[in-house]
């Protein structure tokens, strides 16, 4: 987009002593938070137009997979299960209930949409409720009612084939698998992003290889650095025009190679290159992009780039950006 991007730290040590502090941070800076994607947000441009407004989401059970939801949202669609008689004490069961019937390996979902009534006092006879439903379109779901009027929960459950949008770039479209039930701020915010057809100011401005530390299945080779190189493509998925609102932090898996994660709050972003156990739980992880794609981000990792020193962190900057444009996949890709 144009602007100056500075490094600051993701993560920060933590202790109730500041000599310990300090000595604690130069330790974990050393060994551990070098290896961190690093940059400062600056302040979006003004503008009548809101993307990605920010809802409270219902943490699931990630032991047992993902299963979150948006609070004080309604969608719409029709009925597979009518709530009046089929009911659940937690969203999380109602979701899982929606899930069940998107399980199969031939076939589309045959519910992608749950609709869950959780407050006992405001819901009265209607506490418990799970409506499972089914969109036309799961990419431009069927928004009944939103707002703290709303009494109910709602979540999307993208089944095998659906739910993959293209990055698309001059060197090829990279097809991303989106994670609806593990974090659907972020892809309320992405899937009001889609309709724009463009997303000037989206690009890739930094850009890393493996190196000598990872192997091409992406694990870490004993005994080497862990950057840099830190195995990475970061950029910003900030249209110019628009008013971006952060995004809460979601559900944090290990970083795998191929993951699609925010940097903080977004819009700022990265796609792993590398299996990044030693990142711990610390980034929202929103999509995968299909394995089958991940040899055009080595391909944009591969681009001539600039040394730049962030934050006493020697990182790689492409020496020209690379735009980026979101477009629906229309077909069916991958085993995702």
């Amino acid at each position: 987009m144009g602007r100056n991007y500075k490094p600051d730290p993701v993560l920060k040590p933590k202790s109730s002593s500041t000599l310990i502090l300090c000595l604690v941070g130069l330790i974990f800076f050393a060994l551990v938070y070098t290896i961190v994607p690093l940059i400062i947000k600056t302040k979006p441009a003004s503008s009548n137009l809101r993307i990605g407004e920010s809802l409270l989401g219902v943490n699931g059970n990630v032991g047992g997979g993902c299963c979150r939801g948006i609070e004080n949202l309604e969608l719409w669609g029709a009925a597979v299960k009518w709530g009046s008689e089929f009911k659940f004490n937690t969203s999380e069961e109602c979701c899982q209930a929606c899930k069940g019937l998107c399980s199969g390996n031939e076939g589309p979902c045959l519910c992608d949409t749950w609709v869950f009534c959780g407050n006992k006092k405001d819901c009265g006879t209607k506490f418990g409720e799970c409506w499972l439903k089914k969109q036309k379109d799961t990419l431009v779901p069927n928004r009944q009612e939103a707002g703290q009027t709303s009494l109910w929960t709602s979540g999307l459950i993208f089944g095998k084939g659906e739910g993959i949008i293209g990055l698309e770039t001059e060197y090829g479209v990279l097809n991303i698998k989106l994670l609806p039930d593990c974090a659907p701020h972020s892809i309320a915010y992405i899937l009001e992003l889609l309709p724009l057809h463009h997303c000037a100011g989206c690009q890739f401005y930094r850009a890393e290889g493996r190196g000598k530390s990872w192997d091409s299945d992406g694990n870490h080779i004993n005994n080497a650095p862990f950057g840099p190189p830190f195995a990475l493509l970061q950029g910003t998925l900030e249209a110019q025009g628009t008013t971006f609102k952060q995004i809460p932090k979601e559900n944090c898996p290990l970083i795998q190679r191929g993951s699609v994660a925010w940097v903080g709050s977004g819009p700022e972003f990265f796609i792993s290159l590398s299996n990044h156990e030693e990142w711990k739980n610390e980034y929202t992880v929103f999509g995968s992009v299909l394995p089958e794609d991940m040899e055009i981000a080595e391909k944009i990792a591969r681009l001539p780039t600039k040394s730049d020193v962030w934050n006493n962190i020697n990182v790689s900057v492409l020496e020209k950006p690379v735009p980026l444009m979101l477009r629906r996949i229309k077909s069916s890709k991958g085993d995702l």
